[in-house]
């Protein structure tokens, strides 16, 4: 958000004008039910804040946004991301756990293979825009019951097995920093492509 949010506001008007002027130079529609409008802000509230229109239809503000598999929420603390995400993985794993059992069913393996090639790799999406929502103690603690279900699906282990535990003996890093790590590595490949120089052509 900017400073005024009247001025932000007739910024937003100006910009969606923009759009529909462009759109209609080229015979294109655009579905105002499935734009969102979100203010990045922590002030709880914006006096001189309008709502714009797009055509013709008002744009009402939302607490969060669903883009590209991430969710936004307006002060950006990733919360409903990581709610969101950890309950994914209890209902995928909820479902392979039904698929096993102490003497039938998939195999100890091929559950921890379903776990780290498909689950987690769900959490971990973009995780370079959301992981500082992960350093929280309660994210932390999210985390580590969603990948404690796996970890008991896997081993067929005790409730009462401590979690830290049984992710040594299958050898899985606690999940928070399974994030933190993808994050670093996304961010350092990002880095590296942008130093990339193309040769001169010949």
């Amino acid at each position: 958000m900017g400073k005024f949010p009247n001025t932000v506001s007739g910024l937003i008007q100006w910009a969606l004008q923009t759009v529909e002027e462009w759109c209609g130079g080229l015979g294109l529609l655009v579905n105002p039910d499935k734009t969102g409008l979100v203010a990045f802000t922590r002030k709880r509230k914006l006096p001189g804040f309008f709502e714009p229109c797009l055509f013709g239809k008002t744009l009402h503000r939302s607490m969060s946004i669903k883009y590209l598999g991430v969710i936004l929420d307006s002060r950006l603390t990733w919360k409903e991301h990581v709610d969101v995400k950890v309950k994914k993985v209890h209902n995928l794993m909820w479902a392979c756990r039904r698929e096993c059992g102490v003497a039938w069913g998939l195999k100890p393996k091929v559950v921890y293979w379903l776990y780290v090639t498909i689950i987690r790799p769900t959490v971990t999406f973009a995780s370079l825009v959301w992981w500082p929502g992960c350093q929280t103690a309660s994210a932390e603690m999210k985390l580590s019951r969603a990948q404690r279900s796996a970890c008991l699906g896997i081993t067929g282990a005790m409730r009462t097995t401590p979690t830290s535990a049984v992710e040594a003996l299958i050898c899985l890093p606690p999940l928070e920093l399974v994030v933190r790590s993808e994050a670093r590595t996304a961010a350092h490949l990002t880095l590296e492509s942008g130093r990339l120089v193309l040769p001169a052509s010949q």
